[in-house]
């Protein structure tokens, strides 16, 4: 009797469940498909930008590419992958989740995305533990060492583990017509236990994993360049507790969003309406802002470093068209001078105590 009064009160007169009618939240999604496609604008035309300069002057150190270097050319190809991909979601935002590009586009868009969403952690992480080594342990073997054949091993490897994870999930994605056509990951069996374990490999290989090196390497190198008796290396210290930051801060708000989205799986009536519909609402916002990481790694392991802006700046002098006058035909000896002023300048330049050059 009390199961049957409870089940009578819990629906209204059409058979909804009470919780529907609990909602008294108001989310303006309007005003959220134009910032989304905004921002997502932002991100490709900035990131396009940003990670193609950071590939075209590390590209041509490449041969001779510290471990510190070769992960930085990874991350940027990750990151300029993914940027590549924002004009179909950028369409997909502006049409309310409308596919247009067929069934091919949306299954190699959503490989291509979760790929690099992958790697761009694997090599961050293994980016920063190489950086500890060169500082700490310059004794210990490199986990890309030069010119050996295990560089490129562990760097096929890194993809290779990308790649499979990635077709965990792709294999489910496919384009559905409904009302309208859309591109969802949606398996035709057991969805609750398959989106729960794909979140959980998520969770485990794309942020606990990668920031628990990240983390840890960071505060070992920044407790050791502290002690360091550089002056300059000591004011550099807060630049590596930046490192983690940033990359906490892009990822943490998606994953815990993503972790809620599980639990209202799991359970339907854990979470209150208003919990569940905000957080419904906030999924697309955090999985955009996560991707401001495509900005954030150039900056901070690329322009901030003398040596890229050094390197950078004579890459664009070599494709500039060098004017030929008469005073430049007649230097003699005070040109002499003056290439071996520049070549100490060069010098200097690159002697750079910054975290951002370390082992670059």
């Amino acid at each position: 009797i009390e199961e049957e009064l409870f089940h009578n009160h819990s629906l209204n007169h059409s058979g909804m469940p009470w919780f529907v009618y609990e909602c008294t939240i108001v989310l303006d999604y309007e005003y959220r498909r134009i910032a989304l496609f905004l921002l997502y604008l932002l991100l490709f035309m900035v990131g396009l930008v940003e990670n193609s300069l950071v590939l075209w002057v590390n590209w041509r150190r490449r041969r001779a590419a510290s471990g510190v270097l070769f992960c930085i050319i990874n991350i940027s190809l990750s990151d300029l992958m993914v940027v590549l991909t924002l004009p179909f979601v950028m369409l997909e935002v502006s049409m309310e989740k409308v596919w247009v590009w067929g069934r091919f586009l949306c299954k190699a868009t959503h490989l291509v995305y979760v790929v690099n969403f992958y790697s761009s952690s694997f090599f961050l992480a293994c980016m920063t533990l190489e950086r500890y080594l060169s500082l700490a342990r310059p004794s210990a073997p490199s986990i890309f060492p030069r010119e050996t054949r295990r560089r490129w091993l562990v760097c096929i490897g890194l993809w290779t583990l990308s790649l499979v994870l990635t077709l965990v999930e792709n294999v489910h994605v496919d384009l559905l017509e409904w009302d309208k056509p859309g591109c969802y990951m949606m398996p035709e069996d057991n969805y609750v236990e398959w989106y729960a374990s794909v979140s959980f490999l998520c969770l485990v290989f794309q942020f606990l994993l990668p920031a628990a090196v990240i983390v840890t390497c960071n505060v070992l190198i920044a407790r050791a360049v502290a002690n360091a008796p550089d002056v300059q290396g000591r004011r550099d210290v807060w630049l590596v507790h930046v490192y983690s930051l940033v990359f906490v801060l892009c990822w943490l708000p998606y994953h815990l969003v993503n972790f809620l989205l599980t639990l209202d799986d799991l359970d339907p009536y854990l979470l209150s309406c208003n919990v569940v519909e905000f957080v419904y609402f906030s999924f697309s916002v955090v999985q955009c802002l996560s991707l401001f990481h495509c900005l954030a790694n150039p900056v901070l392991y690329n322009f901030l470093s003398k040596s890229f802006r050094t390197n950078l700046l004579n890459t664009v002098r070599q494709h500039l068209p060098q004017p030929c006058t008469d005073a430049t035909a007649a230097a003699g000896t005070g040109g002499d001078r003056s290439g071996d002023r520049s070549g100490k300048e060069r010098k200097l330049s690159n002697a750079s105590t910054s975290q951002s050059d370390v082992a670059s």
